[in-house]
């Protein structure tokens, strides 16, 4: 692009923009020489911009829904896990072209202090990567190298808090009083005690309250998280500038999708809350016109952990967008409810809400993750049925724990308190599925089934609208490594347990096709392949579900421009008749080729059809 043409081209972004974010933040912080700063910065950002993602955001402005396609699928893994650094990452962009993934999220990368990152949470340097893993060049090489590929790459932005190692956390260590205002200082406890009066804790076991003293300095500061991440202070107009532009200096390294890390949590109010205040929408927006002017071809994913209803708000309006993506959270923890319970009920009132909202919304959609599982379920409906919240919290973790339900699942609890009752859950996907129960037993009937029930579960993942998500690993079936109780760094957090290292050499066994990881591995190949070539798999088709009067079978349907998709999926260990009636003509299984009714289907246990109607 030629230096004329990009002066034209920043400019007639930045005026589509000014009058709104002059405006909004103007009226957050009524500063008009840090807005005019912002503003300077922003043009120099987009000057520093490399040619090739330049003409990128060109071509994607040109098509705003080029996310929204079928063909979208995303795998997320720890770099260090997956192939030891980023140049390591770099050498297995084949591999991952042959998951036919083209979106990976790199797990948080940048520098942490060692022993207190929370997994890559607590950020010491926004421009530095943890020296293990490589350097800021190296990850422009191989955001470069993905391009090539046609791969996109999602990392982590922290916003709500810095490590207690950040620069400007040493310097309020010192009492410097500019940077003690980037965060939350209280001589006493009087303030922190009325802020405790309102504010969930997070982690009430594990870091209870939401506030730690300072012993040295004689000070509290405010601790969401753990307390050796401080909570940064956006009432402070420096410090979502200066976030900002660490935010465009990531950008430019070639990050396509940076995901919002904890964002409800940004914005701080006594007797409040402190979650999802409404000026936590103005920085979101802001955040979103500021990408918008300068890098307009990178999305906004929002770290949002609740029910789609509560969710939604942080898509913004279609004339005021916020996030471009969020997380389909609730349909993921209700999934496993129905795996454990062989009840789908609850799960076909999640889609039927999801299904319901506008198409513009794409919503990520992922069986497991990093984290664990919190059970938030829609408990009123289960209490309808008979079913209370705290023995239903109970029932889910024995059987997760392969305690309870005539259950092959295997795993840990996280966070567990002995008062509430309350826990979360860490396992991989084949873990509790029984892959690795069946694998240690050597039960090769129970293995079949434990295999099927993957691939099924993954396959009523594709079916849902929105980016399906891999984990690493998931793809060939790896199961819980309980290693992590050897590190002392790690020992104390079970969810390594889920975050065991890449095994390559079980890897290598895709290609002999007697293999657990084999029949996965081409198990869900398949399904992705049919993702991408039938169109009714487009986030804006139609999707409803269907009464199958069996309450361990889910039926959804898809419709885009004449096709039609009819997925059908047995949460059962038995076999089961799908009492469906779609009388429309004769349909054909895309898995098998066989041509077939779409009445009273016989599906085998853990089993599932994708049926397209002719």
């Amino acid at each position: 692009m030629k230096a004329d043409a990009a002066k034209k081209t920043y400019e007639n972004r930045f005026q589509k923009h000014f009058d709104e974010l002059r405006w909004l933040y103007m009226e957050l912080y009524d500063n008009g020489s840090m807005f005019a700063e912002l503003c300077d910065k922003m043009e120099v950002f987009y000057q520093e911009r490399n040619k090739n993602l330049k003409a990128q955001d060109k071509k994607r402005e040109a098509h705003p829904g080029w996310h929204k396609r079928n063909d979208m699928l995303g795998m997320m893994f720890y770099i260090d896990n997956f192939a030891g650094n980023m140049k390591g990452v770099q050498s297995k962009l084949d591999y991952i072209e042959q998951c036919n993934v083209n979106y990976i999220h790199l797990m948080p990368f940048l520098e942490t202090p060692k022993g207190r990152s929370d997994g890559g949470y607590a950020v010491s340097d926004f421009r530095k990567v943890q020296k293990e893993l490589g350097t800021m060049e190296d990850l422009a090489d191989l955001t470069e190298a993905c391009h090539k590929k046609g791969i996109n790459v999602c990392m982590d932005f922290v916003m709500n808090h810095t490590s207690e190692d950040h620069e400007w956390a040493k310097k309020a260590r010192q009492g410097d009083g500019e940077y003690m205002s980037r965060y939350f200082f209280f001589d006493n406890s009087y303030i922190p005690s009325l802020y405790e009066r309102t504010v969930p804790q997070v982690f009430p076991t594990t870091a209870p309250g939401n506030f730690t003293w300072l012993a040295e300095e004689g000070k509290f500061v405010m601790t969401t998280f753990y307390p050796y991440q401080w909570d940064l202070n956006y009432k402070n107009p420096r410090v979502f500038n200066e976030m900002m532009y660490n935010f465009l200096y990531l950008a430019n390294q070639g990050i396509d999708i940076i995901r919002i890390d904890a964002v409800p949590y940004i914005w701080k109010e006594l007797n409040t809350s402190c979650r999802n205040l409404p000026q936590v929408h103005t920085i979101v927006r802001m955040m979103r016109m500021i990408s918008e002017i300068v890098c307009p071809g990178i999305l906004l994913l929002g770290e949002v952990v609740m029910e789609p209803e509560k969710v939604v708000p942080y898509f913004g309006t279609v004339e005021k967008p916020e996030c471009h993506m969020l997380y389909n959270v609730t349909t993921m923890a209700t999934t496993w409810h129905t795996v454990a319970t062989r009840d789908v009920r609850l799960l076909k009132k999640q889609l039927d809400i999801v299904n319901s909202l506008p198409k513009d919304y794409v919503f990520l959609n992922y069986l497991r993750c990093h984290d664990d599982i919190g059970w938030g379920l829609d408990y009123g409906t289960l209490m309808a049925e008979g079913i209370g919240e705290r023995s239903h919290k109970k029932y889910l973790n024995d059987y997760f724990q392969g305690y309870a339900g005539d259950s092959n699942s295997r795993g840990e609890l996280y966070n567990a308190d002995p008062i509430t009752g309350d826990a979360r859950f860490c396992g991989t996907t084949a873990s509790m599925c029984g892959v690795e129960k069946a694998g240690f037993e050597q039960d090769e009937e129970a293995m079949e089934k434990a295999v099927r029930m993957d691939i099924t579960l993954h396959a009523y993942m594709f079916m849902q609208s929105g980016i399906p998500v891999l984990y690493g690993g998931d793809e060939i079936g790896q199961v819980n490594d309980y290693t992590y109780k050897e590190d002392p760094d790690k020992a104390a957090d079970s969810r390594y347990i889920h975050r065991g290292a890449m095994n390559w050499t079980l890897a290598e066994n895709i290609s002999k096709p007697d293999t657990v990881e084999a029949k996965i591995f081409h198990g869900l190949g398949q399904l992705e392949k049919i993702r991408k070539k039938e169109k009714a798999f487009m986030s804006d088709a139609d999707t409803w579900t269907i009464e199958t009067w069996d309450n361990s079978v889910l039926c959804i349907g898809r419709y885009l421009e004449g096709e039609k998709i009819i997925g059908l999926f047995n949460f059962s260990e038995f076999d089961k008749t799908a009492w469906i009636n779609e009388t429309d003509g004769d349909y054909v299984d895309l898995v098998s080729g066989e041509k077939r009714k779409a009445a009273g289907v016989d599906i085998p246990a853990y089993g599932f059809y994708y049926l397209k109607k002719l």
